[in-house]
Parts: C-alpha cells; structure tokens; sequence
C-alpha cells in the first residue's frame, strides 16, 4: 500500500504558475520578459510524475536556463550534468534536456526547486524562500514512505528541513550526507551541479554519480 506524508497545513498547492507573493522576484521577471518576450519568465513547475520516489530540489530557476526554457535545469550547464546522470541510473528517458517540448520523460523521479522564481544574481532571500517553502511542503507530502529527497546544496538542503518542520541544526549539510526524515524519508545532500563547483572541481563527475548510485540504491532496497 502506497502512504503518502502529511504536509504541514497549508491552504496552497504544490504550484501556482500565477503565484506573485513575491514583490522583487515578481518585478524582476517582468523586467526579464521586457529583455527576453519569448522566455518563460515565469514561476517553472516541477517536473516529473507526482508519484516520483526521488524528488530532486534545486535552489532556483537560471536566468537563460529554466528560466527561459520552464522547465527545471533545462538550458543551463547545471543542467548537462544532472541529466546525463539521471539517464545513466535509469531515471530519466534520454540524457539531454534539450527544451520542455522535448519527450523526454522522468522516471520514478520529480525535480523542483526551493525557489520557483527567477531571483537576480541567483541569490533568494530568506523571505522569498521562506514565501516559496509552502510549496515545497506539499510537494514532500506527495513522497510516499520510503522516498528520497536529494538537496542540491545547503540552501535546498535548509528549505528541506523547514519544509518538513525541522530546525536546521537537525541534520547538518554535507556532500553525501544521509539524514533520516519522518515519514520514513531519507534526505541525500549533495553540493550543487552549478558551472562553478564543477569548473573547481568541488563536485566532480565521480562525487555527482556516487549520490545518485546511493539513490538508486536506498529506492531498490539495497
């Protein structure tokens, strides 16, 4: 039997594709929009099944990425990484996410973000992403027992824990760390795919492999 988590109360769902709580992200969009007319400048939904096991969370969209394309990490290097290695443990259909038209199709895996909105300079506020946590929220209460959330860096990682009603020195962020959830859900942290860890090799191609292998693993009960 498939038992799903409880949110904390909340009148909201998991997206509002019109959502403007907001006032600097809002405005910042609508300048973007002015700059670029034929982007999606917009909040980006999550994408994947509801029924996913493993729910990715990124921090935000990227400007001339999600941002443009609305759907998360598609048209920005962070992307090429994530994608390819989602194919590669069988999670995704193919290892490019070229456009949200694509076909190309997440298995038993759902990516959102702390933050659905663009934020200028990639930098949220604590406001904006205590604003957006509500959404996060129901998104963790779709996870059914024995789920895997995987924190893309220690903002995803806090946004998480405050998603689920826990302090943050609870579990404390690190590259490959496992932290046990309630619901019986595992949280795996991992530092974030972004062009700048990987062009300094904070987080190599190996490091961001052995996370998902673990994912993997925690989800066919090995």
């Amino acid at each position: 039997m498939r038992v799903m988590n409880t949110p904390p109360s909340t009148s909201l769902t998991a997206f509002d594709p019109d959502c403007r709580r907001c006032p600097r992200l809002a405005g910042f969009l609508d300048e973007v929009r002015t700059e670029h007319p034929d982007y999606h400048c917009a909040p980006v939904p999550p994408f994947g099944p509801e029924t996913a096991r493993l729910l990715i969370v990124g921090l935000a969209p990227g400007k001339h990425g999600a941002n443009a394309s609305g759907r998360p990490f598609t048209g920005d290097h962070a992307g090429i990484l994530l994608y390819r290695t989602l194919h590669t443990h069988g999670f995704a259909s193919r290892p490019v996410s070229e456009h949200a038209a694509d076909g190309l199709r997440l298995q038993d895996c759902r990516i959102t973000n702390a933050v659905k909105c663009l934020p200028p300079q990639n930098k949220p506020t604590t406001a904006e992403i205590r604003a957006c946590n509500a959404y996060l929220a129901q998104e963790l209460g779709m996870l059914p027992s024995g789920g895997v959330v995987l924190a893309l860096g220690s903002i995803a990682h806090n946004a998480v824990l405050r998603a689920l009603g826990l302090k943050q020195s609870a579990a404390r962020f690190a590259h490959a760390a496992e932290h046990d959830l309630p619901g019986e859900l595992m949280l795996l942290d991992s530092y974030h795919c972004s062009r700048y860890n990987t062009q300094t090799r904070r987080l190599t191609e190996e490091m961001f492999d052995a996370v998902f292998a673990r994912a993997r693993a925690l989800l066919d009960g090995a």
